[in-house]
């Protein structure tokens, strides 16, 4: 069963599009990082599926239904993110009594540990918080909620390394004890690429990958060497990004579908290959055509 489903779906302002086509299905019971630069839609994609604005065109369901202003679908999802807003005249313990009588899954004995450990006060209010904080105490409404489609956008802006640590943690014991279909969107993926099973990957508001992670760490891989070499040898291929090195030499990583054959040619021309991390690969395959950075100091 689909969880959620995208289809041919754009998000238009004005001549701009934050989604082009987008189409996509996420089953039940999987933790899917959603990666992308700023700008390539992951924030309207997610507030769309959270019901929280309309598409332009195409089709949204969630559990089967369109998600917009849809109580039963807002009754399972929510949606975690750094613009959330909460009651000024509620505490924080109240905010969290009021959430368990919405979430009809809502466990009030995680909550409150999580809330002991990361040393909150109850009679805090929400807008009193720092921005860590308050992102802290935000995730512990994501985790309790134990939602059946659960988002969180971006969740450890603010946290320092440890509490995101912490989070992370937490996150993937929960879900080990109670399954449910999660989003993650966030710009730290080798903080995160060890407790998702798939990745869903955006550029220009369409999909450009979607493959589970162990499939992503073969996806591609790195050749270097002489200049001369390489540029012989990268006729043919599928190439994501090349860089000049020093001393005549060069880097590129190209798409990893090489036979046998093709990689003993390569190394008797002198040849090398290496992997490349899953971060630095969505990089170079998100990155705009019109060069690197170091294109910025070249003299034309």
């Amino acid at each position: 069963m689909s969880v959620l489903e995208f289809d041919s779906v754009t998000k238009a302002y004005g001549r701009k599009k934050a989604l082009d086509n987008l189409s996509f299905s996420l089953g039940e019971n999987k933790i899917t990082g959603l990666i992308g630069r700023n700008g390539a839609g992951k924030t309207t994609m997610l507030k769309i599926a959270a019901g929280f604005m309309k598409e332009t065109s195409g089709d949204v369901r969630a559990f089967g239904e369109h998600p917009f202003n849809n109580l039963m679908v807002s009754a399972n999802m929510i949606m975690i993110d750094n613009d959330m807003n909460m009651p000024t005249a509620l505490d924080l313990e109240e905010i969290m009594a009021s959430a368990a009588d919405f979430y009809h899954n809502w466990d009030m004995d995680l909550a409150k540990k999580l809330f002991d450990y990361f040393s909150l006060n109850p009679r805090q209010t929400h807008t009193g918080l720092s921005k860590g904080m308050k992102n802290t105490f935000n995730a512990i409404l994501g985790l309790a909620s134990r939602c059946p489609l659960t988002i969180f956008d971006e969740p450890t802006n603010g946290m320092d390394a440890g509490v995101r640590k912490d989070f992370y943690r937490a996150l993937l014991k929960d879900y080990i004890a109670y399954p449910r279909t999660i989003i993650i969107s966030s710009h730290h993926l080798s903080e995160v690429e060890d407790i998702l099973e798939d990745i869903l990957l955006l550029k220009d508001g369409q999909q450009f990958l979607h493959m589970p992670v162990e499939e992503l760490r073969e996806y591609a891989v790195v050749v270097s060497g002489k200049e001369e070499a390489i540029n012989s040898w990268l006729r043919g291929h599928e190439v994501f990004h090349k860089s000049d090195q020093a001393f005549g030499r060069s880097y590129a990583v190209i798409r990893n579908d090489l036979t046998d054959d093709q990689i003993g040619v390569a190394m008797k021309s002198g040849l090398e290959f290496s992997t490349i991390s899953n971060e630095d690969l969505c990089l170079y395959l998100t990155s705009q055509e019109k060069g690197g950075i170091d294109d910025v100091f070249n003299k034309g």
